[in-house]
């Protein structure tokens, strides 16, 4: 037996056994020995073992804790690994408008609160549920923390100025949808059929986010968004390649059809070379709208989601350097 009978019971020799029962390694080997201890003891054991299922009910509560804690953290959650969001955290909180974030929540709460909505854009009283405290408890942290991060990663965003003037570049639009509003009917897209911003990026051959510019509404064609950004100033336009939205603006883009007539041979093929270029900045699209708060409806004030788009696009190539 894996303890002695003692020839009386004793409340001293109760505890040192309780000690000893204490430290059993895992749950199961407590329950092993559990009714052994009772039979033992007698009344006495009934109270110690109480007092150590007590404990053990308590280290069962705070692992189920640290479980949830990790889901919550993980990357497919907040999109940062550990040591990316341990970063940021430290490049919040050297922000000083970290402040007027809800104390109830601590920087690094605040900063994952953010980050889940960011990243799968769901309902503030989901993450609410989840953190534990309200829902405007979660609004007022989201809106501190992405005008942070939006401000303390923003220099990783490249600007018109910084965009390399050598090698080949691909461009390309996308909508970001947003609510629709009574008073901004400039945000209908027709191409799109929806409400949303307007965004243009550009990509290396490689897929690597180059440049992204400021959003505009959505009823602004590709063509006049990447002729107001300036960006065909600043670069060669011949060593860009786009889609036929962009026809006339200097850019190599594949051919057009005719009307009532057909391609040649050799521009069909030249068509599909391009496009087999192009479909990279398809793909990078695709992984920066992995951010969902990017690619479903914006639920919050408009005036905010020109300063959560800067944020995502910063977290992005914080995270795809």
């Amino acid at each position: 037996m894996w303890f002695e009978k003692p020839e009386a019971t004793h409340v001293r020799d109760s505890l040192r056994q309780y000690r000893s029962l204490s430290r059993l390694a895992t749950y199961s080997q407590f329950i092993h020995h559990r009714r052994l201890f009772r039979g033992v003891y007698g009344g006495l054991g009934v109270r110690c073992v109480e007092w150590v299922t007590a404990r053990w009910s308590e280290r069962i509560r705070l692992l189920h804790e640290t479980s949830q804690e990790r889901a919550v953290m993980g990357k497919g959650i907040t999109g940062l690994d550990r040591t990316q969001l341990s970063c940021l955290v430290e490049m919040v909180l050297g922000d000083t408008e970290i402040s007027l974030a809800p104390r109830i929540l601590g920087p690094l709460a605040a900063v994952r609160a953010t980050l889940m909505y960011l990243r799968t854009n769901t309902s503030q009283e989901a993450i609410a549920e989840i953190m534990g405290v309200s829902q405007p408890t979660i609004s007022r942290a989201i809106s501190v923390v992405t005008r942070i991060i939006a401000r303390v990663l923003g220099p990783v965003l490249a600007t018109v100025e910084e965009v390399p003037h050598g090698g080949v570049h691909i461009i390309d639009g996308t909508l970001l949808p947003c609510w629709s509003w009574k008073d901004r009917t400039d945000l209908w897209s027709g191409k799109h059929k929806r409400t949303g911003l307007s965004l243009q990026v550009l990509v290396s051959p490689a897929g690597r986010l180059r440049w992204a510019s400021d959003p505009l509404p959505g009823a602004t064609h590709d063509t006049k968004a990447i002729t107001t950004s300036g960006l065909l100033e600043e670069i060669d336009p011949s060593c860009c390649i786009a889609d036929k939205g962009y026809i006339g603006t200097g850019v190599l883009t594949p051919y057009k059809k005719p009307p009532n007539s057909e391609l040649t041979k050799a521009q069909k093929q030249a068509n599909k070379s391009l496009n087999e270029i192009r479909y990279v900045v398809e793909r990078t699209i695709a992984h920066i709208k992995s951010w969902k708060i990017l690619a479903h409806d914006y639920r919050r004030p408009l005036h905010t989601f020109k300063e959560a788009i800067t944020a995502t696009l910063a977290l992005y190539a914080y995270t795809n350097p």
